[in-house]
């Protein structure tokens, strides 16, 4: 009525004393109903009170703004609807947070509070939730409405809000968001979006998807690199022998084809040839024979598979023949404008390729002593050289901190890779597959030898890497300029041996750099290059076994989940 609304709108100060009483006892019976209700008594004395006194006009319309009696059920109800609809992602969340508040219940003493009745609607849904999920009978899909599932079937949640945010581990390893199987029958439904599919565990498995009988199981997208790879057991390396020969920093060495003897090269501006076989067991004759001809250090050497010839290059701007059987010099290669700083050999072809301080990579014919192609486009030193029998056949390394990959029935590049951000120094190859690495101070990095495709990162190793080699068991070397190797297992990247050279007796703490290192033909020795002017030959520990230096797994798992969730 009109009377009504004029009280509301501009109360008498009569109405105002008659109006004080009304709205205390309307507060007191809206506190009842939402702290108390189990109390239904005092609510039905509450009405027959307020009965009693609403007669005027003023009072009923009062009581007509009174919520009814309160329904816990329909208030539930209510609740979980409104969830359900409007969150859909965070009611599967309710299970989770049940499950934590009923440990900390347990393992605790419970507090008597009281509770308002949203409160408790929402831990009987967060109970209820967590029963379905352990149960089996019920699932969520994210952003989509309930479907048909069996009595018996596999719970599914797929939370996509979790799927950047939130990861879940299991001991296995690291394993990101996407769906939640709780264990049931043998089937499995799983949600990827708008388009679900069903699949058996057998099919699961064949696609490399991890399925546990038992517990909740969230897995991250396919096309993620969270798989933690299992890396291979190698024994440690240690120090063997130590040939002081040189007057000089050594500074280059290589293998002859047949594994009996090797070459070093040295800021003394000689060549010596040790026989290998001598000098592991550190003979006083391991020494065979001194080249001199270079008028400055000595960065490059190579030996021919087809012939009996030594190359070799140096600061001096010179690539020298070298004929082993009269130990002389047959050929000279001219025309780098600086220092050659790095030498090869193609593996098929009689083609030799170097690189130097002038910025290019010059291919050379090994007989004719002519220039095949001049390899233009770096800015800075060309300080490492591959060469395979495959395309791209010659890659490039510089201190202008790219790769090339070139063509070499072309003359140019087919690649450049620019994800490094120091100077790369070191080239490796292994023997067994069509990849290669690359060294620099910020890291090591793995590629595919086709394409140049990033695989990955091998990060650790602190300081100006001089130095990188492979052998045919998956070691990997990295020296570096202060004195530190590290040792890593290719395949996957684990660095199982960190160690630090020492310098002779009678050098500088200074003299601790790694310029140059190489495993001989069988993969069982080590030689490295060092700046106190030694050579030292290292092998592997033949009393290591995997229960003497086990693998340090969980500090692999944490480096594993640390990497994946970075932003390249």
């Amino acid at each position: 009525p009109s009377s009504w609304l004029t009280c509301l709108v501009a109360p008498t100060p009569s109405q105002q004393q008659q109006l004080a009483p009304l709205s205390a006892q309307t507060s007191l019976k809206r506190s009842r109903i939402l702290f108390d209700t189990s109390s239904s008594s005092s609510i039905n004395n509450t009405n027959a009170t307020a009965q009693t006194t609403t007669t005027t006009p003023l009072a009923a319309a009062t009581q007509a703004f009174v919520p009814p009696l309160f329904d816990s059920q329909l208030h539930q109800q209510t609740i979980k609807r409104k969830i359900r609809l409007q969150y859909p992602s965070e009611y599967s969340k309710l299970a989770f947070q049940a499950e934590e508040n009923e440990v900390d219940a347990e393992g605790g003493e419970k507090q008597q509070r009281k509770e308002t009745a949203t409160a408790r609607a929402v831990r009987e849904i967060r109970r209820e939730a967590l029963d379905r999920l352990r149960s089996g009978e019920d699932y969520v899909e994210a952003g989509g409405d309930n479907s048909d599932v069996g009595a018996e079937g596999r719970l599914v949640i797929h939370r996509e809000v979790d799927m950047k945010s939130s990861v879940m581990r299991n001991n296995q390893g690291d394993i990101g968001g996407g769906a939640l199987i709780v264990s049931g029958s043998n089937n499995t439904t799983a949600f990827s979006g708008p388009n679900s599919t069903t699949t058996t565990e057998q099919q699961q498995q064949q696609k490399g998807q991890p399925i546990r009988s038992g517990g909740i199981l969230v897995k991250r997208d396919d096309d993620s690199n969270t798989t933690i790879p299992t890396p291979k057991w190698h024994a440690p390396w240690k120090l063997s022998t130590v040939l002081s020969s040189h007057l000089g920093w050594v500074r280059s060495i290589a293998f002859d084809p047949h594994n009996t003897m090797f070459a070093t090269g040295g800021n003394d501006r000689v060549i010596k040839i040790f026989d290998l076989a001598k000098a592991c067991v550190a003979s006083p004759d391991a020494l065979k024979i001194t080249l001199t001809g270079h008028i400055s250090p000595v960065r490059g050497l190579a030996f021919s598979e087809r012939h009996p010839y030594l190359f070799s290059a140096g600061e001096d701007k010179l690539v020298k023949c070298w004929d082993l059987e009269t130990n002389q010099v047959i050929r000279h290669y001219h025309g780098h404008l600086s220092g050659v700083f790095a030498l090869k050999l193609h593996p098929t072809l009689d083609l030799l390729v170097t690189g130097g301080r002038d910025a290019v990579a010059r291919v050379w014919d090994m007989r004719t002593k002519h220039q095949v192609h001049c390899l233009t486009g770096h800015d800075n030193t060309v300080g490492a050289l591959l060469t395979k029998g495959t395309d791209p056949q010659i890659v490039t390394g510089s201190y202008d901190s790219t790769i090339k990959l070139w063509d070499l029935a072309a003359g140019k590049c087919m690649t450049t890779l620019t994800h490094h951000k120091k100077s790369v120094r070191a080239l490796a190859m292994p023997s067994y597959e069509n990849t290669f690495i690359s060294g620099a101070a910020d890291s090591l990095k793995k590629w595919v030898g086709s394409d140049g495709r990033f695989v990955k990162s091998f990060t650790g190793h602190k300081g100006v890497i001089n130095a990188m080699a492979v052998n045919d068991d998956g070691v990997l070397l990295s020296g570096a300029d202060d004195g530190s190797m590290n040792f890593w297992d290719y395949n996957t990247g684990h660095c199982f041996q960190q160690s630090m050279t020492v310098a002779q007796p009678g050098s500088l703490d200074a003299e601790n750099g790694i310029f140059a290192a190489e495993f001989d033909l069988t993969g069982t020795r080590l030689i490295t290059c060092e700046a106190d002017k030694t050579i030292k030959i290292w092998k592997e520990d033949e009393h290591a076994s995997e229960l003497t230096h086990p693998i340090d797994m969980k500090n692999w798992r944490k480096k594993c989940i640390a990497e994946a969730k970075k932003r390249y």
